[in-house]
């Protein structure tokens, strides 16, 4: 679980880092600029909430799972 957790770290800091290289080294206006940066940020967000919810789901699985009966019990 501690992999998963480190990999899904890296893989944002690397997409946060990796997006912000790209906006300073590309010509474009301001107004662009903000626009661009604007929508990554939706998409990111977006993103966020999608894994926060999946993993919400696979958690309430687990504790559905947790909470049954045991047979023989």
């Amino acid at each position: 679980m501690k992999k998963f957790i480190y990999l899904l770290a890296g893989a944002i800091l690397g997409g946060i880092t990796g997006s912000v290289l790209v906006f300073l080294f590309t010509p474009s206006s301001g107004a662009e600029m903000r626009h661009r940066i604007r929508e990554n940020f939706e998409n990111l967000t977006e993103e966020i909430r999608s894994a926060a919810e999946q993993r919400r789901v696979e958690l309430n699985e687990q504790l559905a799972k947790l909470r049954s009966p045991t047979p023989g019990s």
